[in-house]
């Protein structure tokens, strides 16, 4: 890691001191302070006044039981969260995640980096996260719906149109989103639209919701690329990962003019030199919930590779939509010297610091989740307003809402990457230009 600035580094050590074991809220929390020793000689208020140590810490962290009873008539706990980290730009935004490897620390880090995602989209919402330890993998559609319904008896509690607004995220898709709003109208009679989003179309939701993430990672590249003369227009791609976020990013640049070449899942990797089938993929992941070695049956002119990493598949463009830290330095360097021009983080902090080091020291095109994955939250703020007026959106029109935006938060980056001496430089540009719009919040409210 690098050295801090020494006001930095002691608020830094609190943050390690208060928060023990949780390794990835740490790491995020790092990555936003190496931006800042410019912001905070520039605004001497913001430590006078201790922003920062108010934003590390959580407004409530809550922690729940959550039993359910699965298929063989056996009781099941399993744990909930929801970190409410701040509402200083407006309700609380952000995912549950379903995933057995979620714990407190992870909920915390994916809670912090909301906070500045959200605040770059320029809409009026906080950040949040949630979720549980359960897998949703394997399990028959009455076992999600118990643990759903069981998950929402304590959550609903928590949450509101105008206090906090869940969405989905990895392990929690349309069917999740649906068993939980139903237990919501169910315990509260209210159809509060607002409550949730990422909902069924029939019944609130907005069109480009589910491929909004994938699709705003991939406009937010092609805005980078624009500022050097260049397009994704014969580009070969690779993406990790094969879920919502991956396959919508296939999709989009492919529809740019890209060949999008590998996709992967936790088991291994697909290489197919044609292009991937993202109608194919759709099908196995969304529909048939297979593993993505099934793509081969249909597809035999790939390869399914499961040892080595996705990053040794030569690409102009490496789009790591999966999880946090599965990019790191080595494959950092294998990208480089395979000739990658650009990188951007369509999970939420997939890369490891010296894997980012790696990047910024080859002169690499790269964009930091906060940034280039904000899509996805960016239609969800779509979604509530619509359901604030009852209304609903064309395809087209979100679609061109959500490209609006994600040229504005490039914009964004970019003029305060400049005004804080790193000009091209996005962690810098994103970090920063979040930072000083919550910064000003907190000191108009007070100390709350």
């Amino acid at each position: 890691m690098n050295i801090l600035d020494p006001h930095l580094q002691d608020i830094y050590d609190v943050v390690l001191r208060r928060n023990p074991g949780e390794g990835e809220f740490h790491q995020a929390v790092f990555e936003v302070f190496e931006s800042l020793e410019p912001v905070v000689k520039k605004y001497p208020e913001f430590a006078d006044s201790k922003v920062l140590e108010r934003l590390c810490e959580p407004e409530r962290q809550i922690i729940f039981r959550v039993p359910w009873v699965n298929d063989g008539g056996e009781i099941e706990i399993n744990r909930g969260f929801r970190v409410e980290f701040s509402s200083v730009l407006g309700p609380y935004k952000g995912g549950l995640r379903f995933h057995p490897s979620v714990n407190l620390g992870i909920i915390k880090f994916l809670g912090f980096e909301q906070i500045f995602k959200n605040a770059l989209t320029g809409m009026p919402i906080g950040g949040a996260k949630g979720g549980s330890d359960f897998d949703p993998k394997g399990r028959s559609d009455r076992e999600v719906m118990a643990f759903c319904q069981s998950f929402m008896t304590e959550l609903y509690r928590h949450i509101g149109e105008h206090t906090d607004v869940p969405a989905g995220d990895i392990g929690v898709g349309g069917r999740e989103i649906g068993y939980l709003f139903g237990q919501y109208k169910r315990i509260t009679n209210r159809y509060e639209s607002g409550v949730l989003t990422g909902k069924g179309l029939g019944w609130g939701g907005s069109l480009v919701r589910k491929e909004a993430t994938g699709y705003g990672t991939v406009f937010f590249v092609n805005e980078m690329l624009k500022s050097r003369g260049d397009s994704f227009d014969g580009k070969r791609v690779v993406v990790s990962g094969s879920g919502n976020v991956a396959i919508y990013a296939i999709e989009k640049a492919q529809q740019l003019g890209a060949s999008v070449v590998a996709c992967s899942d936790s088991g291994g990797y697909v290489v197919d030199q044609a292009g991937i089938d993202v109608e194919l993929l759709k099908e196995l992941k969304e529909v048939r919930r297979e593993r993505i070695s099934v793509y081969l049956a249909q597809r035999p002119s790939a390869r399914y590779i499961t040892d080595g990493s996705i990053w040794d598949v030569e690409c102009d463009i490496a789009l790591p939509c999966a999880t946090q830290n599965e990019l790191d330095e080595d494959a950092a360097i294998q990208l480089v010297k395979n000739g990658v021009c650009a990188v951007a983080e369509g999970a939420n902090m997939p890369t490891t610091p010296s894997a980012t080091r790696v990047f910024a020291d080859a002169g690499v095109l790269f964009a930091p989740g906060k940034a280039a994955n904000a899509g996805g939250v960016a239609t969800s703020a779509l979604e509530m307003q619509q359901n604030a007026s009852r209304d609903s959106w064309s395809h087209e029109y979100t679609e061109e809402r959500l490209a609006g935006i994600m040229a504005g938060i490039h914009e964004r980056c970019a003029d305060a990457a400049d005004e804080f001496g790193a000009p091209g430089n996005y962690v810098v540009g994103a970090n920063t230009s979040s930072f000083v719009q919550l910064a000003e919040a907190v000191l108009a409210l007070g100390v709350i």
